[in-house]
């Protein structure tokens, strides 16, 4: 009798699953047969929106369906992710992640989500490295020769980044303590305010993302003298990484991506990741987001939770040992 009963219970379960299971393809089947909606935690003609907007015009051809950017800046990516956690989960609602949304995990003290659980990671879209650049007129050639010059004048070596807790001041943060030197970081506004204090001699070097630099690198105002990726960014094949002049174990790399809220079947998740995968791997594409400083890469599911869990490692013990306050 008892067997009876647990089998009765074990095909019913079967069954159930079998149901959802033909449930979730029906729906990825029809999906898209409306408009879908990214959410970007920032404003508009910034290097990830450009990024997004750039991409989500080649999965709207292919998918025959609208798409539409949704700029919600604030409170370091928050109000943007909350509002996307909260979604319904049937990926007409998604949002645009980056290093900046595991930056955030380590620099708040209490989300109103959780970062690793409330979201299903879909793919990269592309990654953009941080140029560390130098005032002309400073006789320093790479990394090795910055360190060693921190090193000869302690506490006088200052780098500027944007404001503090972002993902330059970060990055400069580790660079310092990587390489052991004494140097003051100095926070500014904005992007545009650290490229002006760089070319006007106010700030010896700055750690910033390198597409807003180009003009200022190609017309001769600022050098650059290292990337902090892994490889070498295409648009500046001369200019060797942090970690090849002179800090091998530096890499900071900054990337975006794109997450649907958690619970979205998988069929919808492999659908969009198709999409993504296709898009970023056209040559006008990648021309395209080249041009922005972006290099472009998509990639599984599984690899960007990944990406996002081991950032959240990283930038949460330099946020720990640089002893920023948390917000």
């Amino acid at each position: 009798m008892i067997r009876q009963v647990i089998k009765t219970v074990q095909c019913c379960v079967a069954a159930l699953a079998l149901a959802a299971s033909a449930s979730a393809s029906a729906v990825a089947q029809d999906y898209p047969n409306k408009l879908v909606k990214i959410v970007v935690p920032f404003g508009a003609g910034g290097i990830a929106d450009l990024t997004i907007r750039t991409v989500a015009q080649k999965m709207s051809e292919s998918m025959k369906q609208p798409i539409i950017i949704e700029n919600r800046p604030g409170a370091g990516g928050i109000v943007a992710a909350d509002a996307v956690a909260k979604a319904s989960p049937d990926g007409y609602t998604l949002l645009l992640i980056s290093n900046g949304t595991a930056v955030s995990a380590g620099l708040f003290k209490k989300l109103p989500y959780d970062t690793l659980k409330d979201f299903a990671p879909i793919s990269t879209l592309g990654y953009f490295d941080l140029g560390l650049i130098v005032n002309k007129k400073l006789p320093i050639k790479n990394a090795a020769e910055l360190i060693a010059y921190a090193r000869k004048n302690p506490g006088k070596l200052n780098i500027g980044t944007i404001n503090r807790g972002s993902t330059q001041n970060l990055a400069a943060e580790l660079f310092v303590s990587t390489a052991g030197i004494d140097a003051l970081i100095v926070p500014y506004k904005g992007t545009p305010e650290v490229i002006t204090a760089v070319t006007t001699g106010e700030l010896d070097a700055a750690v910033e993302i390198l597409g807003p630099t180009l003009p200022q690198i190609k017309s001769g105002n600022i050098h650059v003298i290292g990337v902090t990726s892994a490889k070498r960014f295409s648009g500046l094949p001369d200019v060797p990484t942090v970690a090849e002049s002179g800090l091998p174990n530096y890499q900071a790399a900054s990337w975006n991506g794109l997450a649907a809220p958690a619970g979205t079947p998988k069929p919808i998740i492999d659908r969009l990741n198709k999409e993504i995968n296709a898009a970023v791997s056209n040559p006008d594409i990648r021309k395209r987001l080249l041009e922005f400083g972006v290099v472009a890469q998509g990639g599984t599911p599984d690899a960007t939770k990944n990406l996002l869990a081991s950032d959240i490692a990283k930038w949460g013990a330099v946020i720990e040992k640089a002893k920023i306050e948390k917000q």
